[in-house]
């Protein structure tokens, strides 16, 4: 098949893929621009606090991250669902409604866990090796941030499942008021507005804490007034309730989240270790990754279009459009991250501009930022290889291949950049790259190898 040809055939692969990515993208962009907003505001009351954001953060995604992955088990489990009931296997709104039932169970007993972990590191905060301005900046912030994360994974349980439905516009609508909102408070609480002391950090806080606080509400609104997703919620019952399917999905959710986690360990290990060089390297590092993030994100957007569709496809049995599907979402990350790589490279010495005066932070922020435009591709990849094997509910291997890339070869090869080889900050994004690179070959070597030995029987692998 000629190259023309093979295009057309995608094309209509491509105009479904992005119509369910481009509001998960503009979602997800969306929060990345918030904590660039965060970012560029604290930076630019003190240097001090933006360390003291970036620290607390490190340690509180990695609790958050996990959790996050935990619950994407739902939108496969839901996708499924849906694509059997387009295949004619009869009306499935009895089982994805047992689903958001057990869903809810399980939200709670993942925010009791999530609260605990997170409030235990709250007394040792100062025994990490920071700078003691640092730590004083942090705290507040912290301890804020762990306030919010139980109406956050509300949230997330909510929008994971709309996602199943193959709903993504209701959370992009949601967190663009919250996230405009969350700025507006930045803006007061930061700098001290409207006749408010200026909080630094501890504002930025606050602003998180409310507009996360209202975000689960928002979309409980949103659901129990459409007809369509209100009968989910009206077909609960004593009965669906059942240790088999919180058991299910315990067993979806779990390798997800402990994939995600070790993927962003090795990023919040690198804030701790950064922050034993300088403040202005750990500033620095925090901004670079907050660029990284943003470009992340958009991946992260078509990589949960990539599980709906892919899911939606496996449930309908057919294999043929699962391949499609995938083969399309692999095609539209490598242009996106060509153009945020492009833009990193081309633009790394004026970016730290937005977030800080400070000169030393500029120009080892510049040097870092041209690393994360390197391993942009890597990186897309490795999102896109993740949301594939998760569409076909195979979630046990690429924890073990996340494993592996991140723990046992990125972070070992950027201490190793950092110290013996003396690279500086600029070590531990080598570790990066090699972890990426690593895990995203994985990911699609074992997608390619699922497809043949499913064959034309496809059947969930959980």
């Amino acid at each position: 098949m000629n190259l023309s040809a093979r295009l057309k055939e995608y094309l209509p692969y491509y105009k479904r893929n992005l119509k369910v990515a481009f509001p998960v993208m503009l979602t997800q962009a969306g929060a990345s621009l918030v904590g660039l907003a965060d970012s560029m505001m604290v930076g630019h009351y003190s240097t001090a606090d933006l360390a003291g954001v970036s620290f607390s953060n490190a340690i509180f995604f990695t609790v958050m991250v996990f959790a996050m992955g935990a619950l994407m088990g739902i939108t496969p489990l839901v996708g499924i669902e849906v694509g059997k009931s387009h295949s004619g296997a009869g009306d499935r709104s009895a089982e994805i409604s047992a689903l958001l039932q057990n869903g809810v169970v399980f939200t709670v007993l993942l925010s009791a866990v999530m609260v605990a972990l997170l409030g235990i590191c709250i007394p040792f905060l100062g025994s990490f090796g920071q700078e003691p301005e640092v730590v004083v900046a942090a705290k507040p912030y912290y301890i804020l941030c762990v306030a919010s994360i139980v109406p956050f994974l509300f949230f997330c349980l909510q929008k994971q499942f709309l996602e199943g439905l193959g709903n993504t516009t209701a959370a992009l609508l949601i967190t663009t008021v919250m996230n405009l909102l969350n700025v507006l408070l930045n803006w007061v609480l930061i700098f001290g507005h409207w006749g408010l002391p200026a909080l630094g950090a501890t504002g930025a806080g606050i602003a998180t804490f409310l507009s996360r606080l209202l975000m689960p509400f928002c979309f409980t609104a949103v659901i129990l007034w459409r007809s369509a997703w209100r009968k989910y919620v009206l077909l609960f019952s004593r009965s669906s309730f059942g240790f088999g399917e919180i058991k299910r999905l315990f067993r979806v959710g779990l390798p997800i989240g402990l994939q995600s986690l070790s993927e962003v360990f090795i990023f919040t290990i690198s804030f701790i270790i950064v922050g034993w060089l300088s403040k202005e390297a750990l500033a620095a590092h925090h901004i670079a990754n907050q660029i990284a993030d943003f470009t992340f994100m958009i991946a992260t957007g078509i990589g949960a279009a990539t599980t709906i569709r892919v899911s939606h496809q496996f449930g309908n049995g057919n294999l043929h459009g699962v391949r499609m599907a995938a083969g399309a979402s692999v095609h539209l990350v490598l242009l996106m991250n060509t153009i945020g790589a492009l833009f990193m490279i081309l633009f790394r010495r004026w970016i730290p501009l937005l977030f800080t005066e400070d000169p030393a932070v500029i120009e080892i922020a510049s040097t870092l930022i041209f690393m994360a435009g390197l391993f942009q591709y890597a990186d897309g990849l490795q999102a896109v290889g993740a949301a594939m094997l998760r569409g076909i509910t195979d979630v046990k291997m690429p924890m073990v291949y996340a494993f592996v890339a991140y723990m046992l070869v990125g972070l070992p090869v950027g201490v190793l950049c950092m110290f013996p080889l003396r690279m500086g900050a600029v070590g531990i994004w080598v570790g990066f790259v090699f972890g990426l690179v690593i895990a995203a070959a994985c990911f699609h070597i074992r997608f390619r190898r699922l497809m043949k030995r499913l064959g034309s029987s496809p059947s969930p692998l959980v």
